[in-house]
Parts: structure tokens; C-alpha cells; sequence
């Protein structure tokens, strides 16, 4: 059991519980509004596939895309007008391969895709092959380890190339080509914002625009660069980016991402695992899965974000804690009897293209396992997600969440049981069972026990009518 001092502890829990409590309201809200919005959404969709309008045969016919957010870095190649002058233009040829094998290197380690163009310039582009919401961060990062390689590589060697970079982020248009590893072509005025940012900036500069600052700017250094005119839109503020924030680079000639780096990341890309997985949930989950549903899953990651903060836990244990709860049902797509397995099997397949060590990868399947009962917690981080998921034992909506458990039990399961019996169960069930944490025990406890009468006062009026 957890020891936390309640005088340290109980104005900041009365915060979270008043949080909660807004956040399920708010919840609430948004179920209805989607689940009006989904109906009204396949009606749309059925009339989009009979006139063929929609996205997939859009692209099929138009071959194209829309994308809302992709960061790009146009890399410029300096030195043409040299190699006529020097005496091996062979070498510097050599240098020039090399030079772009670096960069499709540093692309696929920042998750991108070099975009077809026409001469020796370079176009990657991020957040195309996967919408995600760290391509900023990606690109300006890919930006930094490229001039930082380079400068490098101008004092290793003697190279007559330089280079210069212009990030920006924003909407474009990809054209689909069929049976090619690249994909997408990508235009639009955002492309060409791009290409004039890297034209117009220095030698081994790196000229970003407000929108990649903006959207990156717990992770960079920039300075005012220069105004660049845009077409319709006036004046842009163009910007230096000098730097990885000091305190996010444990590096001196070669950039080295420390742990709080990989923790603002994980910030960011939470929500990007977030969507991935209730976007799975919602397609995939049997249509009798009444509690192990979307719902379920955001109460618990919800809750455990709560007691995380409560019980002292550090941020990157708390995101650990939303990345477990986030797959601790997946395994219900497939399995009721130990979907807990098949969920680790979920992150352990899904969690790598985040580029998640194993590490980490080992300790989110360790506490989603503590999720199958019985099961003693070995630590805080296994307490927290047993009591988070088995949050609605204490809570007020107990009986109808409770309900919704035995009808997806009988349905799904084919169980041969009365509501009666249910009723019956689960009392023997809550009156053996515990809260771990002294949050929940705070939070949930003294609910719980009023849940227990409740539930014999149903199993009264039962037993009375002679129903079994």
C-alpha cells in the first residue's frame, strides 16, 4: 500500500476529483455529439460510395489527397558552379552521393519520405505516409542533424558542397502514384513557401517559417531571420533556427536526445498513439462489447492519469500509466478470456513504429498484465492501473455500468446467469475487493460500500418475488 501524506496531498486531490468530474461531464457530451455525428457520418458515406465520391475512389479516379498538416525540409545543394574548377571532379561527385545517402538516412530515422523532384535539391516531407502530429518536431530535428553533419563533414573533408534548409508546415495536396515506393508527389502553395524559405536563406542555415516555430517551439532556439513576401498574405516572419534547447541535448559536436527530449516527445505523440488506438477500438471491437468499450478505455486512461498525479508518480511514468490503459482492452477485438495477452501483443506490435524501445514496450505489457484478476500489484504503476480499472466500483453510476458488464457477459460470453445472480456476484465480488492506492481508497471506498447495499436491496426485492 502506498503511503502519502493526506496534508500534502488533499488540496491538490480535491483539484483532480473536481477534474474528473468535469472531464466526464464533458465526456458524456461528446459521446452524444458523436454517436449523432457517426449515424449522420454513414449516411453521407453510403450516398459518397453510390455516386463515388468518396476518398478512395477519388484517388482511385483523381489519384488525389488532401493532407491537413506535413512538414517539409527542402535541402539546397551549393556548389555547381565550382566543380568545373577543381582537379578531380570525380571525388566531389563521390562526396555528392554520400552527401545524399546521409540525408535518406537521417529521413528514415525522422520518419521521412524524400518526395520526388526534378535536379539535385532534396524534398522531405513528414506526416505523409502517417498523419501524426510530432512531423514538426521531426523535421526540424532532421534539419538540425543534417547542418550539424555537414559542417562536420566540410572539416573531415575537402568538399566543395554547402547546403541551406527551409522548414515549413502546413496543408498540401498529394498526387498518388501507383506501384512506387514513393507514393505521393506533394504541391500546392505550401510546397512553394518551402523551396523559397531554403532558397533564400544562407549557406548552412536553416530558415523556418512561424507555423514549424509555433508548432515546435518547446523543442528549438530560433531568431528573427528576414520578411519574406507570400503571395495573397503579405509579409512572413521568417525565422533562424539556431538550436536544440539546451536542456533537451546532452550532445556537443553531435546532437544527443536526452531523457527530458524523449519526454516532451512522448508528450506530443501520446496523442498520436491516442487516435491510432480508439480509431482501432471503434472499428474493430464486436458489436456486443457493451463495457469493454472506447468508453471504458478513455475512463481508465483518464484515471490514471488522475491517481498517477495524485500519488506522486513522474510524468513519464504517468505517460507510461495512459499508454498501458490505451491498450489494456484491445485484446477484446479477438478474446473475453485473456485478452490481457492479446493486448500485450497489441503494443508489442503497434508501439515500435513510435519508435518506443522494448524497453518501455516490456514495462507497458508488465502493467496492462496487472489488469487480470486476481492479481496482487508489485509496484505503484501496477496499483494505479488496477485501481483505474476498477474505478467504477465506487462510482456513482455503478448499476448501470454494472449492467452493461453483465449484458456483454451474457451475449458475448453465452453465460447462463440471472440478473439476480449477477447481482449476487458481484456483491461477494466488491465486499473481497480493495483499493491499492490512497487515492482511490480516498476517492472511491466509502462509494463503494453504499454500492453494496444498493446492490442487496436489488437482490432483496429479487428474493422476495421469488425470482432466482
Amino acid at each position: 500500500m502506498v503511503d502519502i501524506k493526506e496534508d500534502e496531498k488533499l488540496k491538490h486531490l480535491h483539484e483532480l476529483v473536481k477534474r474528473n468530474a468535469d472531464l466526464d461531464k464533458q465526456l458524456q457530451q461528446l459521446l452524444s455529439q458523436y454517436s449523432s455525428l457517426t449515424s449522420k457520418d454513414e449516411q453521407y458515406a453510403q450516398l459518397l460510395r453510390e455516386y463515388g465520391l468518396d476518398d478512395e475512389v477519388k484517388k482511385e479516379r483523381q489519384g488525389v489527397r488532401h493532407f491537413k498538416m506535413v512538414s517539409m525540409v527542402y535541402v539546397v545543394i551549393k556548389g555547381f558552379k565550382k566543380l568545373s574548377k577543381v582537379d578531380d571532379p570525380q571525388r566531389q561527385l563521390d562526396l555528392l552521393d554520400e552527401i545524399y545517402i546521409t540525408v535518406s538516412d537521417c529521413a528514415d530515422r525522422h520518419n521521412l519520405i524524400k518526395v520526388p523532384t526534378v535536379g539535385d535539391n532534396i524534398f522531405l516531407a513528414g506526416g505523409v505516409m502517417q498523419e501524426n502530429k510530432t512531423n514538426p518536431i521531426d523535421a526540424v530535428c532532421a534539419a538540425l542533424e543534417l547542418r550539424q553533419w555537414m559542417e562536420q563533414f566540410k572539416r573531415d573533408h575537402d568538399v566543395i558542397w554547402d547546403v541551406q534548409f527551409g522548414v515549413h508546415t502546413g496543408p498540401v495536396i498529394g498526387r498518388y502514384v501507383a506501384n512506387s515506393k514513393k507514393p505521393y508527389t506533394l504541391s500546392g502553395a505550401n510546397v512553394l513557401t518551402t523551396t523559397r524559405l531554403a532558397l533564400t536563406a544562407e549557406l548552412s542555415t536553416i530558415a523556418i517559417s512561424p507555423m514549424t516555430k509555433e508548432l515546435a517551439k518547446e523543442f528549438i532556439e530560433t531568431s528573427v531571420f528576414f520578411q519574406m513576401p507570400v503571395k495573397y498574405s503579405g509579409d512572413m516572419t521568417v525565422y533562424k533556427l539556431s538550436q536544440l534547447r539546451p536542456e533537451l541535448n546532452d550532445g556537443t559536436d553531435t546532437i544527443v536526445y536526452n531523457s527530458t527530449f524523449d519526454l516532451y516527445y512522448s508528450r506530443v505523440q501520446f496523442m498520436d498513439i491516442q487516435e491510432y488506438v480508439l480509431d482501432m477500438l471503434e472499428v474493430n471491437l464486436p458489436s456486443n462489447i457493451y463495457y469493454h468499450n472506447v468508453k471504458h478505455t478513455i475512463d481508465v486512461t483518464t484515471e490514471v492519469e488522475l491517481i498517477g498525479w495524485a500519488e506522486g508518480l513522474t510524468e513519464a511514468d504517468v505517460l507510461l500509466l495512459k499508454v498501458a490503459a490505451l491498450f489494456h482492452d484491445t485484446g477484446q477485438i479477438q478474446v473475453n478470456k485473456g485478452h490481457e495477452e492479446v493486448s500485450c501483443q497489441y503494443a508489442q506490435d503497434i508501439l515500435p513504429k513510435y519508435n518506443y524501445p522494448q524497453e518501455k514496450i516490456d514495462k507497458i505489457k508488465r502493467i496492462i498484465m496487472a489488469t487480470q484478476l486476481p492479481h496482487q500489484p508489485s509496484d505503484i504503476l501496477e496499483a494505479v492501473i488496477q485501481d483505474s480499472d476498477l474505478d467504477y466500483l465506487g462510482r456513482n453510476d455503478f448499476i448501470p455500468v454494472s449492467n452493461m458488464l453483465y449484458k456483454e457477459i451474457i451475449e458475448r460470453d453465452g453465460a447462463k446467469m440471472t440478473i439476480n445472480q449477477w447481482n449476487k456476484a458481484q456483491i461477494k465480488f466488491i465486499s473481497s475487493h480493495q483499493y491499492y492506492t490512497k487515492t482511490a481508497q480516498s476517492l472511491r471506498e466509502v462509494n463503494k460500500q453504499s454500492q453494496i447495499e444498493r446492490l442487496k436491496a436489488l437482490v432483496d426485492e429479487c428474493d422476495k418475488r421469488g425470482e432466482v
